[in-house]
């Protein structure tokens, strides 16, 4: 019997199969040289495939050897131009013509190819795909009831990620290295698998890679170039949860059944984003929605009555024309990364489509600001509603948006209303942070900080009572309210930052934790803000607070004595620097740093940036607080010194 396989059955590999099996034996398998050519071409291009059909090519050859079969190669080699038309067909209907010279059955699993054949009057073979596939991968040896991952490198130890989601471990899974042959069989069969299983997907396939699915385990196959080495990583889910077992799932529940329909995931690379999502999914299709995926891998494990769709053609602007068309209640988008993903959530959603998107961020800020800045400011709380934060497979945070037109809480009430989002704890239904625009660039100014982020304390020592930092009631946020710590390191930052902008004092007075008050020279204050703002803008969005500059003629006089220092004493400090304090001012001489740019430091600690004026002096305002902190570190035995900047 003379068989004609194409290049599909050859990557399959059922052609060694059914030898093996007794069916083919004593047979002639011709094999066309447009198919050693399409996976020369393929190999050549890193693609798995092709090195599968050339193992398989191997095999027969083997078995050509040993007598089990007669190999021949025959026909003629495509040229340049058949191979830039392959698509079109140019290649299968070079291997067909070997069919029909030879009079040979030709086999193949390509329905197209198997058609065609057909009405070209050739004998012809379908291998439909099998079903029922329970024979077990080599790769499933490598997994237990506790295996999360495996990875598999030549020359290196198997090794597996074993445990749960909040504690596991890497452990070796045996002495000897992983060889380049054992890595090229466990692969060759992952892409047969993949072809042949109903619940098989090649997901992606470019040089040097292959991601393949297959039911619930999701593996990679490295290569060089792209990798230095031959490399497998298969990773499963090993959990089923509903969304039920979730803490706060009644919130969840409560908000894909109402009008709030536009949630988004977030969270840092495994948490367990996907996991929620799934559960999220069938929870909706149990209730009755039509719910469909838009994955790329398609990785997520959800009942057969919910649609898994990917890219179409590379593009998930084209799925989400056809999901339009079909009309779901629901589509899980899971992972948003490319700029596209965005656009195309923010379209379905204002279409009306219910969306639950899954993104990556270490923290609930990061998520806002990586979708806000790609879509526009005015509509994102009607395209996301809630954010829900994932870490270590639980629920940790909810939160709720809203919009409104007002000006930004911690910013100057002289600033022109803008759009501004809310974002608030759905339990406590306090303000975590709003997001708005600012001369183009987003700004996420937190409200509530020890409630969005717990922070390691600085420890800064109490200040001493008689030389607390005055300031005039009216700035400060609560009368009798104690200053936290941290409020002093705060003071500093933004004294530092504004001091580029202004060659006189900075004198900084927290309202709150996340609004403070700085007063600076008069003729300094438009170069603060900037041109629309952007200054102040950028320093308010690095130090995440608000900040009022103010003109220092509008700085309320302090009525307060010194009782270590005369007015009009000369304090000698050291031989470069003198302290001399007046009725109205308090000035530092330094004749050496004369119209100089200088840090001045008590101790190690550093205090402010001034300019040293053609006198070689530094004339502060008695009342301000930064006079107040040189006479009280005088007093305190500190020495008081400049550094040049």
């Amino acid at each position: 019997m003379k068989i004609v396989p194409d290049t599909s059955v050859v990557i399959d590999g059922r052609i060694t199969s059914m030898i093996k099996d007794g069916e083919y034996t004593g047979s002639t398998i011709i094999i066309p040289e447009a198919v050693v050519a399409e996976l020369e071409s393929q190999a050549n291009q890193g693609r798995e495939i092709g090195f599968s059909g050339l193992n398989e090519l191997q095999n027969l050859s083997k078995m050509a050897t040993e007598g089990t079969i007669e190999l021949k190669y025959v026909g003629e080699r495509p040229s340049l131009d058949q191979v830039k038309l392959a698509s079109g067909g140019e290649i299968d209907a070079l291997i067909r013509r070997v069919a029909i010279e030879h009079d040979a059955t030709f086999i193949t699993s390509d329905v197209v190819q198997s058609e065609v054949a057909k009405a070209k009057g050739i004998s012809v073979i379908y291998l439909k795909p099998q079903i029922g596939e329970s024979t077990p991968l080599i790769i499933d040896g490598f997994f237990d009831e506790h295996t999360i991952a495996v990875h598999l490198k030549e020359r290196v130890p198997p090794m597996a990620k074993r445990g749960t989601m909040r504690q596991n471990s890497i452990e070796q899974l045996r002495d000897t290295p992983m060889t380049e042959y054992e890595l090229r069989m466990i692969a060759q069969e992952v892409l047969e698998r993949a072809k042949r299983d109903p619940d098989g997907f090649i997901e992606i396939e470019r040089q040097g890679i292959a991601v393949v699915q297959i039911g619930s385990i999701r593996i990679s196959i490295a290569r060089r170039p792209f990798s230095d080495g031959m490399e497998i990583t298969a990773v499963r889910p090993i959990t089923d949860v509903e969304l039920e077992d979730y803490a706060m799932a009644d919130l969840i529940r409560d908000r894909l059944t109402t009008t709030r329909r536009g949630m988004l995931i977030a969270g840092p690379p495994g948490s367990g984003k996907s996991t929620l999502a799934q559960s999220i999914a069938t929870f909706l299709s149990d209730k009755g929605c039509i719910v469909k995926t838009m994955e790329a891998p398609r990785d997520l494990q959800v009942p057969d009555n919910i649609t898994q769709y990917t890219a179409l053609e590379g593009s998930m602007e084209k799925t989400a024309e056809v999901l339009l068309l079909v009309r779901p209640d629901f589509v899980i988008f899971d992972e948003l990364r490319k700029n596209e993903d965005f656009r195309v959530f923010a379209d379905m959603r204002l279409a009306g489509v219910g969306m639950v998107g899954v993104i990556h961020a270490m923290q609930v800020q990061d998520a806002v600001q990586r979708f806000f800045g790609r879509i526009e400011a005015g509509v994102f709380p009607q395209i996301i509603s809630t954010i829900i934060y994932v870490e270590d497979g639980e629920i940790t945070r909810v939160f709720d948006l809203d919009f409104s037109i007002k000006v930004p809480e911690g910013m100057h009430s002289e600033l022109h209303i803008r759009p501004v989002t809310t974002v608030r704890d759905a339990l406590s239904g306090r303000i975590a942070f709003e997001v708005f625009k600012y001369d183009g660039e987003t700004i996420v100014m937190p409200a509530i900080g020890p409630a969005i982020e717990e922070k390691t304390p600085i420890n800064i020592p109490e200040p001493i009572p008689e030389a607390a930092t005055p300031a005039p009631e009216h700035i400060l946020a609560e009368e009798g309210a104690e200053e936290e710590s941290s409020w002093e390191t705060t003071k500093y930052e933004i004294q530092r930052e504004l001091s580029r902008f202004t060659d006189g004092p900075v004198e900084v007075f927290m309202k709150s934790d996340t609004k403070a008050v700085a007063y600076i020279e008069d003729k300094d204050v438009p170069a603060s803000i900037g041109r629309g703002g952007k200054n102040i803008a950028s320093i308010v969005n690095k130090l995440r607070i608000g900040i009022d500059i103010r003109p220092r003629s509008e700085l309320p006089p302090l009525e307060e004595e010194i009782p270590e220092a005369e007015m009009g004493e000369e304090m000698p400090e050291t031989e470069e620097l003198k302290i001399r304090i007046e009725k109205k001012h308090l000035t530092l001489v330094a004749l050496r740093y004369r119209e100089a740019i200088v840090d001045v430091f008590a101790g190690k600690e550093y205090l402010f940036t001034a300019t040293v004026n053609e006198k070689g002096e530094i004339d502060l305002a008695r009342s301000s607080s930064i006079a107040q902190e040189l006479i009280r570190r005088y007093n305190e035995k500190e020495t008081i010194r400049l550094r040049p900047v």
